[in-house]
Formats: C-alpha cells, structure tokens, sequence
C-alpha cells in the first residue's frame, strides 16, 4: 500500500521521529536556537513516555545544559541518590564491592532515581511550550527519498490494513511528513534506523552492535521499608559466571521502588530465558528483603544498545541524521545513556540549525559527526570501551578485574590499558547447539515475588489491533521448525519476555505460532534470532504497550 496510495503531505523545517529523551532534546535544542523553525515530533506510542522504559538513574549534565532551570521548572527528579552499593551476588551471600576499587566515574552521587517516562512527559511540555508539533499515535512506517537519494520524510499514521494488508473500511493512507532533515531518535534497533543504516553503509568498518535485555516491574512496598534513594547494582547470581548481565533496584518516591534486570544477548545457552533469570534474581534474600509485603505495579521489557564507541554507526547521511539509542550511546559501564542521548541530539538539531539557517537541505550533516568527536560523549564513552569486549571473553571475574584495571588507566592516563578492543561476533552468532549446553530448570513463580509471563503481561497494559499485517516478518516460514528447533530448540520461545512466540502442533505438525498481540515492542526476536529470520516492524501507531511511569 505504502507505494501506490494518495497521501496528503506536511511540509516542516526539521522532522524527529521518536518522541524518548533523545527527540524531545533536539526539539528543544532546535528552537531555542530559532524560534522560527517548524519541528515536529512523531511517536508510536498513543502517548508520550508510553513506549519509554529505563531503570533509571539520571546523570543530569545534559539537561542541565538544555533547560538549567529544570529544577524550578517541575522537572520530575526529586528523588537524589542516598546510598549506592554494587554487590556480587552468590544463590545466598551478597559481597559488596568497595566504591574505592572503582573509578571515580563510575559513582552515582550526584544522580536522581526517576521515571524516565515521567521525564519525557514533563520534556515534552517543554518543547510544547516552545512551539513544537508533537504527534504521539503516529508509527513513521516507511522512510521516503527525493530523487537524489536522500532521506526527504516519512510515512506516518497509516492505520486500518488487514493481516492481508488490505484497506478495511477503517482504512487511513495516512501523512507523508516532509523535512529539510529527519533525525532519527527510534530507540534501540528502530525499524526506520535499521533500513537507513543499510541503505546508507552506516556500519562499514564498524564492530557489530551488541544488545542486552532490559526486564523491569516497579513495585509498591511498605512504607516502613521504603527508603528514597537506595540504590542497588549486582552482577553474578542467577546467571553462570560466563554470561553477561546483572540486577537493579531503585527505592524511587511514593513508596515505589523500581527493579529490574539486564542479560547481555551474546550469551551462549539457548536454553536460557532472560525472563525467567530475573523472577529468580528477586528471590535473592538481599533483593527479597526490598520486595516482601509490597506489590507489582507494572511491567515491560526493552533492548539496550550495548557497542559502545566501536559499534557507534556513521551518524550522518544524506538528509537526516541518527541520534539517541537509534545509534547506540548507552555507557554500558556506568549503566547509563540518557545524558547522552540527550546531548548527541542537541548536538545534531545545532547541526541543523545551522544548516537550515544557510539555505541547505537534505545534505550530509557533516558537522553533528565532528561535533560528537570533539564533545563530551565521546570522551564518556572512549574511556568505558574496553568493559564490553573484556565482560564478553572473559565472563564477570575476569572482565570486572581486567575492565576495572582498563578503566583506571583511561582515568588516571587519559587512554584505557588495552586500546581499542573488538566485539567479534554479533549476539545472533553466539548461540551454542542446545544439545551442547545444559539445559536450565526454572522454578515455578510463586505468585508473590515471581510471575509467569503472561500473568505480568496484563500489567503492561499492552493492546494492537490483531486483524492487521502481522509486525513480526518471518523471512523464511520454515526456518523456524526446520532449523532453529532441532538445532537450538526454537530460542524465541525462552528469549522473548512476552511469550510471542511458541512451538505447538496443529494437525499432526509443529509451527511457529506468533502471538504478536503480546508484543512489548523490545526488539529482541530482531536481535538475537540465530537464522536472522525475524525482522520488527512498527504495528499501527498507538499500539504496544502503555507503560504508566516506567
């Protein structure tokens, strides 16, 4: 349809597609500096902040730099980290870790514990207030090029297909929105952000990106052990001392505390469920103690973007330019990314500013590129670069010493120990055979401190209309049965934290049933599927989950 449809077109000086703290950064940054410029905003989610999930704890250097006034102003950080502790778990013990024996960088003093979701609600308001069109409800699902091959727009709001991808009666062609440049703010493995960079070679001579899931529920406990500001980060138990990954918990206000846990998706088991390890890890007595006598309030699940500085794509390209998540700023070692995010958006909407300022259009942003390497977002993440490579080949002891070692070097010397080493293999490719690997018996939840995952599903409020284009592409119907289950035991029944996809037999043969109405939007199928079969693709605008303060 998107090829052969009447659409009417919206014409505007700048374009963002994704309305997380990286696009909202940009909006602002663009009209602080011309008042005049027309910025929109589009976003999938039916509302602001819907589809954002963090854990989160805040660096405010970038939003300090954007709006310094924030505070006065009714930005929702209000909740200062108090007490910080980084514990290595055992099945029973928790050994925690001196801050002495890690870098200063690595501490989070001077950081708030907040909803991130809340955070780009309230910048959102900010960006409303300066005049900027903000679209929530609208998918960008197809990118749009002018004659010359440069990114000119994007197709948004097309609603109303049927599985077979024809108009019902509900049907809406939906906008073409048009740009002089389109910044691309999608979050981690966008759709849009996948095909640009593609299209454009944006990897060439880049080390492959690497991912981790983020598991999250935000509970409600008891006042009595609800303390604001507690802040607590593990590694090791319940996952092997080889795979990569580790817990959070956050005392945030209002007697909510937020935990959640990370698994790197290079791990070799195919046995294992990112899903499952994290309703373990709350069974810890050290994370229990927190939990007990309180009550889950939500769930959700998402992808982090975990390359770092190697990973990092060419950011520019004819007509638009990449930001955020979309090209990977997490600094997986401090466990944090929104700072950056926020500030390689400013650095890019000064780009444009620029730019649109002297007349030009749909041209090479060759500034944001330069800008970013002389900025303070390379420099964070130049010094962390080795954690990820060490954490990978060496499993958690032998990664946490020698990246630790690695990292006071780049403090004290300026330059890490090691250079700059590789990531090797996408997460994809570091599957072993399942008959390979032990396989990893889970308990069953007990219903207070542990889920099933459709049980917790209900708690993040996911919706999707089922009678449409199924957003789950299998490139080869067969593979999944054909190859993955005999040879790994079908994954994507254990990776994914919604229960999308599942083997079952329908008149006398097995298949991949795909419930994509389940679908919390995460990405990983699209990651970490060993054939690559999986592709993700944006589902009608307003659609997935409703995340409230995630």
């Amino acid at each position: 349809m998107t090829d052969t449809v009447r659409r009417e077109r919206m014409d505007y000086d700048l374009v963002i597609v994704g309305a997380g703290p990286a696009g909202l950064a940009a909006a602002i940054r663009a009209k602080q500096l011309d008042a005049q410029m027309s910025v929109c905003v589009l976003d999938k989610g039916a509302e602001v902040g819907a589809h954002i999930l963090s854990g989160a704890l805040i660096d405010t250097r970038a939003l300090d730099e954007l709006i310094p006034d924030w505070a006065g102003r009714g930005a929702p950080l209000t909740t200062p980290v108090r007490r910080d502790s980084f514990l290595l778990l055992t099945r029973t013990a928790a050994i925690r870790v001196p801050h002495a024996l890690m870098p200063p960088f690595l501490s989070n003093k001077g950081m708030f514990a907040a909803s991130l979701g809340n955070l780009c609600r309230w910048l959102a308001g900010q960006a409303e207030e300066l005049g900027v069109e903000i679209y929530p409800g609208f998918a960008a699902s197809a990118p749009l090029f002018d004659e010359s091959g440069a990114l000119a727009g994007v197709v948004a709001g097309e609603m109303g297909l049927d599985k077979a991808g024809k108009p019902t009666a509900a049907y809406e062609p939906g906008v073409e929105i048009h740009g002089k440049y389109i910044l691309i703010a999608e979050g981690a493995r966008g759709s849009l952000a996948q095909a640009l960079i593609a299209r454009f070679g944006l990897d060439e001579g880049r080390e492959p990106q690497k991912y981790g899931l983020g598991i999250k529920e935000l509970w409600e406990i008891p006042a009595e052990r609800h303390h604001p500001g507690e802040v607590l980060h593990t590694m090791g138990w319940p996952l092997d001392m080889k795979t990569g990954g580790g817990g959070f918990l956050y005392h945030l206000e209002n007697n909510q505390v937020a935990v959640g846990f990370v698994t790197h998706l290079n791990y070799a088991n195919p046995w294992l469920s990112p899903y499952e390890e994290f309703q373990r890890f709350k069974h810890h007595p050290r994370i229990a103690a927190h939990l007990s006598g309180g009550r889950r309030i939500a769930y959700g699940a998402r992808a982090l973007s975990e390359g770092g500085l190697q990973s990092l794509p060419a950011l520019a390209f004819p007509g638009g330019a990449l930001i955020g998540d979309a090209a990977g700023f997490l600094n997986v070692a401090r466990i944090k990314g929104t700072h950056n995010a926020m500030k390689s958006a400013m650095l890019a909407a000064e780009s444009a500013s620029a730019a649109i300022a002297s007349g030009r259009a749909q041209d090479t942003l060759s500034s944001y590129e330069e800008a970013l390497a002389a900025s303070w977002v390379h420099a964070d993440l130049a010094r962390v670069r080795n954690v990820k490579p060490l954490l990978s080949r060496l499993g958690m002891l032998g990664g946490l010493v020698l990246g630790g070692l690695d990292m006071w070097a780049a403090h004290l010397l300026g330059r890490p120990l090691l250079g700059t080493l590789k990531h090797g293999k996408p997460d994809h490719a570091c599957l072993k055979p399942a008959s390979a690997c032990p396989p990893i018996a889970y308990p069953k939840p007990d219903g207070k401190l542990s889920f099933d995952r459709l049980t917790n599903l209900a708690f993040a409020s996911v919706a999707h209309d089922e009678n449409q284009p199924c957003h789950l592409h299998l490139s080869d119907p067969d593979i999944p049965v054909r190859v993955n289950l005999p040879l790994y035991a079908e994954p994507a029944q254990r990776y994914c934290p919604a229960g999308v996809y599942e083997i079952v037999e329908e008149k006398g043969e097995k298949i991949l049933r795909i419930n994509a109405a389940n679908c919390l939007h995460c990405k990983t199928c699209d990651i970490k599927d060993p054939a690559q079969n999986i592709t993700w693709n944006t589902p009608q605008g307003g659609e997935g989950p409703t995340y409230p303060n995630m």
